[in-house]
């Protein structure tokens, strides 16, 4: 719901914050006092269109922003995501960066990751699960259960909107909001007027969603297992060329028997090989050093004949002092692993040759391993396992024509399958739309729509690819299918008495499309997925009884939700939780929108004001008995649902308001 609302020099509001309260949340006052410029402000919040003129003059920009709370949301794992069949590849055989395998393979991915993301459906069937799953992909992390949305709006008509801080685009920001706050009476934000959203109202009226999430995981199924069929099913002559690319990728791999520790054992004979000369002198030098060699001056002693003097030296003195014979058999010791060093180095010194044959094959093949490397892996190990995968793929484009049969005989079953479940929620929905004509024109009677007509239009589409279903007592067809089933479901409205029905979005005008967004909520109240909702036109056109039956429903609503409301009418600010009245002052000569929450005495003052112009004794006691009447409805309404649900009431006593600017 939303907490607080703050709004910086947007139009004639200055410096606006309000704390928003659980329950009905009214707004009242004189016309052009700045009601209509707070939902301006809103519909900015949530993403919609707004211009450099909202900018108040003298300013370089507007901010608005608006704390949300959200509660605690689902975990969600990280391939629970949105998701189509579409965003598969195009070809299932393209390899990827990472050299991933065969078309069963890509099928079995698919169908893994498809699991979880189809049930984040835009069928909006569970919107803490929808709302959480958004989050996560854009990398939104609720703080203390708390989303801050947030748009400025600067003086060029450049806009930037964030969330938590964090700058993101307009798309981002409305996809957010939508699941945050429903605005009836504008136009941009009323998921009464998108016809995508009128399945997702009848779904819940008939509680088909669970239903529905079943038939949308077997499409998903359905969906990835065809687009491997259609795939298998391409041209013969691209699976040929195919296949001829894979025997030549398998071919050029096998013929070079590449070994997986053979590049470090070339490199080192390469580098032994091509150093030869130097070898040999580093080893007459070792030898020299040890032994001694002709190339030595007169005055050098090798280290083995110094060695041995010392020997002969100790060996004295341990005859004289035994306890020296330790030192002498170490020294001894060190002269035979010295002698075996020389004798080492000489044997190597004698098999270093010169081959430039050998050094010539070695860079050969290191050549032919970089070539295989760059084409089929960093490594040898990666370049035996895309041969591994090659082969895998050749034999299915060998065995294709089985593997089409069994996908064939697969697709038949989805078919079929999807077929009977779709026919069931059609059935389903064909009852439950008359149900909900009946009760929405019950509503719209009470709601000053007297005699204006509801109805349903629930229509399929002939697809010979789609499933078959028999609709309505007709013989079976096949029927698109998408992840809602075979229906194309519309909401029609005749307002007046002799009109045809057409579509509610292109004839209702906003007085109307609230009205009727109310008495459908009204019908929907538990069942509704968007936890806050805005009314403003809604008293458009109704007064005295009738404003009192919508201010009735409009607070029935907040049992499941926030309700927020601008309205002129006494009889629907009577019923609020929390009063809001709206006014403009001028200071040093710039006028200025001040929202006051009322108290309960400044409530009665206000109602009196809206009910009469001139504040009177008489007024003032007509509004207290108005304040009265809708109190006590509330308070017995409250204790019959505590009573049949077993809780407290939560109605808010007047009293308990407190006042804030």
């Amino acid at each position: 719901m939303l907490l607080e609302l703050t709004i910086k020099d947007f139009a004639i509001i200055d410096n606006l914050h309000l704390q928003l309260h659980r329950l009905f949340n009214v707004f009242t006052g004189e016309t052009g006092a700045g009601k209509s410029i707070i939902i301006d402000a809103v519909n900015t919040l949530l993403g919609g269109k707004i211009g450099a003129e909202y900018v108040r003059a003298g300013c370089e920009r507007a901010s608005v922003e608006g704390v949300f709370s959200v509660g605690a949301l689902p975990p969600i794992s990280g391939n629970l995501l949105p998701f189509a069949a579409d965003d598969l590849d195009d070809n299932l055989y393209e390899r990827r960066s990472n050299g991933s395998g065969t078309m069963f393979e890509a099928l079995d991915t698919a169908q893994a990751q498809s699991a979880q993301r189809m049930q984040v459906d835009a069928a909006s069937a569970d919107a803490s699960l929808a709302l959480a799953a958004l989050l996560h992909e854009y990398d939104i992390t609720p703080e203390d259960g708390q989303l801050i949305l947030s748009r400025d709006i600067f003086r060029s008509g450049r806009t930037v909107a964030r969330i938590n801080g964090r700058a993101y685009s307009q798309l981002i920001l409305q996809q957010v909001a939508s699941w945050l706050v429903d605005i009836h009476g504008q136009s941009e934000h009323m998921s009464l007027l998108r016809p995508e959203q009128h399945v997702n109202f009848l779904d819940r009226y008939a509680e088909l969603l669970s239903l529905r999430a079943q038939l949308a995981t077997k499409v998903t199924e359905w969906r990835n297992a065809r687009k491997t069929l259609q795939e298998m099913q391409k041209n013969e002559r691209d699976q040929a060329r195919r296949a001829e690319f894979l025997r030549y990728e398998i071919e050029e791999i096998e013929k070079a028997q590449l070994q997986p520790a053979e590049i470090e054992e070339l490199e080192q004979e390469r580098k032994v090989l091509s150093n030869a000369e130097r070898l040999r002198e580093l080893c007459l030098l070792v030898y020299g050093a040890i032994k001694g060699t002709d190339i030595g001056g007169d005055d050098f002693k090798p280290a083995l004949d110094q060695l041995r003097v010392a020997q002969r030296s100790l060996n004295e003195l341990a005859r004289l002092d035994k306890d020296l014979k330790e030192y002498a058999d170490n020294l001894a010791e060190a002269i035979y692993r010295l002698e075996d060093v020389a004798s080492g180095i000489s044997g190597y010194e004698s098999d270093i040759e010169d081959n430039p044959r050998r050094l010539g094959e070695i860079e050969e093949r290191l050549d032919l391993i970089s070539k295989l490397k760059r084409k089929y892996g960093s490594t040898i190990e990666e370049i035996l396992k895309r041969a591994a995968e090659d082969q895998a793929e050749l034999e299915s484009i060998i065995n294709r024509d089985e593997v089409i049969a069994r996908l064939q005989q697969q697709d038949n079953q989805f078919r079929q399958e999807i077929g009977l479940i779709a026919q069931q929620l059609s059935t389903r929905r064909s009852e439950a739309a008359e149900r909900l004509s009946t009760a929405m024109e019950e509503q719209l009677n009470d709601l000053n729509m007297k005699r204006a007509r509801f109805s349903v239009e629930i229509e399929q589409i002939p697809d010979e690819q789609g499933v078959p279903a028999s609709v309505n007592g007709r013989p079976e067809q096949y029927y698109a299918c998408d992840l809602t089933g075979i229906d194309r479901v519309q909401f029609l409205i005749a307002p007046n008495p002799g009109e045809p029905f057409k579509p509610l979005t292109k004839i209702a005008s906003g007085g109307e499309t609230s009205r009727l967004m109310l008495a459908l909520k009204t019908i929907l109240a538990s069942a509704d997925a968007t936890p806050t909702l805005i009314f403003d036109e809604i008293d458009a056109g109704i007064s005295g009884q009738s404003g009192q039956i919508v201010g009735a429903k409009l607070w029935m609503l907040t049992q499941n939700h926030q309700v927020i409301c601008v309205t002129h009418l006494p009889q629907i600010a009577a019923f609020a939780d929390t009063h809001y009245n709206v006014n403009k002052q001028i200071f040093d000569e710039r006028t200025i929108t001040i929202v006051n929450e009322l108290r309960p005495e400044q409530r009665v003052r206000e109602i009196a004001h809206i009910m009469g112009g001139n504040v009177t004794e008489f007024s003032m006691k007509s509004a207290e008995e108005l304040l009265a009447r809708s109190y006590l409805w509330k308070e017995s309404l409250q204790l019959r649902y505590a009573r049949s649900v077993d809780i407290l009431p939560m109605t808010r006593r007047p009293g308990d308001s407190h006042s804030h600017e």
